[in-house]
């Protein structure tokens, strides 16, 4: 039950911070955009003003004529458009002479302040600067506010006399209360939508988080279920083929590995004390007639001798145990070489001549003279050894073991073939694990029917070289190892034929 509240805690945890990463996403996103849209509009109107007051500088120009006597307006009084757009020209408006006189002014310019005299001068002499031939071009924009502090834009510029002799100093203006009015309720309604909209993407949010984070937590209810005992319980996939359906794949494969991991773990203790069992009960049964039948020395002897054979076995599979964990575990450290792999293979086939003669089974190698790689002596002869061994416990009488050593463009070919009883395809993929014996095929009993850690060994030696191993056999014919050794090819090796060495029975 608590298992359940630390999954529901976490659950909301993470919905409640999907969903706040997702109303501040959405929240900026709206900002953002109501953003752009009222610096667009703003900038619209903007130019329409600017426009317009463009406009009226023309028509300004158009009706308004300096002469010797001062400045008059010409238009006709009947015409209401006409009149309705000189009353709008001179609603703000400034007539200023060369000396910064003001000569006229609207009430409502009056209101933003009349420029100074110095101000005045300052703007007719840029002008003058800026533009010698035609300084009537040159425009000073400026926005003002009047005594109730509603905002203006004043155009203001220079305009000359009738003879174009002296210049004036000219200001009209227009209103932006409008404008400032569209701004406001603009930003006052995107402030509306963005407050009533951020409730409801809090909610999709959340709805949309819960909605994702349940297959999760259903996946998290199954692997609950998933013990020791019942690793072979899977996780449905939502057949979705998405990132979830990935890590539903993931996690079953990796409960496969840990059940193959479970089950290895529970075939390795049982054969282990099974391994161990046979000779302690040995010991134990030695000592045990000795104690209580022997009467002379000799019995003793006899008693004290067979225990030790089960010790000396006993010790056998423990060392064989500890240097197999040391091994796959990272402890056991190659001490690699230059190493010449022929002559390794030569000597270990002339050691195992006198037990092949013995066996009646012919043992020859075929290897070049000299094949130079960078492998641990120690742990290639050890391979050597087991696979020797082995080729020659299961072939019978009559037999032949064949070890044939090649270059080839990666590397060498180390093959070891026997003609004995072969090995059935279902138990192949299964000889390299520890204590694993083919049922049907073990040797003769007692000591000599092995531990069933050799092939373990091959295969750690060979993976350890960053190499790999293939097996063919067929049942009452034999069987083939192939190993495949990457090599340095800093000196490179002699290509010659390779030379036969077998022993004649």
């Amino acid at each position: 039950m608590s298992r359940r509240r630390n999954y529901s805690r976490i659950t909301r945890g993470l919905r409640f911070h999907l969903t706040f990463s997702y109303a501040l996403f959405f929240s900026v996103l709206l900002i953002g955009i109501a953003w752009l849209f009222r610096e667009r509009l703003a900038s619209s109107l903007d130019d329409q003003v600017h426009a317009v007051l463009d406009q009226e500088w023309a028509a300004m120009k158009g009706y308004l004529r300096i002469e010797r006597d001062g400045p008059h307006w010409y238009y006709d009084e009947h015409d209401p458009d006409e009149s309705f757009i000189v009353e709008r020209l001179r609603r703000v408006y400034l007539l200023a002479d060369s000396k910064g006189k003001m000569i006229q002014a609207s009430t409502d310019y009056q209101n933003l302040g009349i420029d100074s005299t110095a101000d005045i001068k300052a703007a007719l002499a840029r002008a003058l600067a800026g533009y010698q031939r035609d300084a009537s071009k040159e425009t000073f924009w400026t926005v003002r506010r009047d005594t109730r502090g509603a905002p203006y834009l004043i155009r203001a510029g220079i305009v000359f006399d009738e003879g174009h002799h002296a210049p004036f100093y000219v200001a009209i203006g227009t209103p932006l209360t409008n404008n400032f009015n569209i701004m406001r309720e603009f930003t006052l309604a995107c402030v509306g939508v963005i407050l009533a909209a951020l409730p409801l993407g809090l909610f999709f949010g959340w709805f949309t988080a819960g909605r994702a984070l349940e297959p999760v937590l259903a996946v998290a209810q199954t692997a609950q279920r998933i013990s020791g005992s019942n690793l072979s319980l899977r996780i449905p996939t939502r057949k979705a083929n998405d990132e979830l359906d990935y890590l539903i794949l993931t996690f079953n494969r990796m409960i496969e590995r840990l059940e193959a991991s479970f089950q290895q773990m529970k075939q390795f203790t049982a054969d282990v004390s099974h391994e161990l069992r046979t000779p302690i009960t040995g010991i134990r049964g030695q000592l045990e007639v000795a104690l209580f039948t022997a009467k002379t020395t000799d019995h003793y002897k006899e008693a004290i001798i067979n225990a030790l054979q089960d010790i000396d076995r006993l010790s056998q599979l423990v060392r064989a145990l500890l240097m197999l964990s040391q091994a796959e575990s990272g402890q056991l450290a190659l001490q690699k070489g230059r190493l010449d792999l022929s002559g390794v293979v030569r000597n270990s086939v002339e050691q195992f001549q006198v037990l092949a003669e013995a066996e009646g089974v012919h043992l020859s190698a075929e290897v070049p003279p000299a094949c130079s790689a960078d492998l641990d002596r120690v742990q290639i002869e050890r391979m050597l050894t087991n696979l020797l061994s082995n080729a020659i416990k299961f072939t019978p009488q009559g037999g032949s073991v064949r070890v044939t050593l090649n270059t080839t463009a990666e590397g060498v070919e180390l093959a070891v073939d026997d003609t004995g009883r072969g090995i059935a395809k279902e138990y192949l993929p299964h000889i390299f694990d520890r204590f694993y014996r083919v049922p049907g095929a073990g040797s003769a009993p007692g000591p000599d029917q092995g531990l069933g850690l050799g092939l373990s060994f091959v295969s750690w030696i060979v993976k350890a070289h960053h190499g790999s191993i293939d097996v063919e056999s067929t049942p009452g014919r034999g069987t083939r190892f192939t190993i495949h050794l990457p090599v340095d090819r800093e000196q490179p090796n002699p290509v010659e034929p390779p030379v036969p060495i077998m022993n004649e029975l």
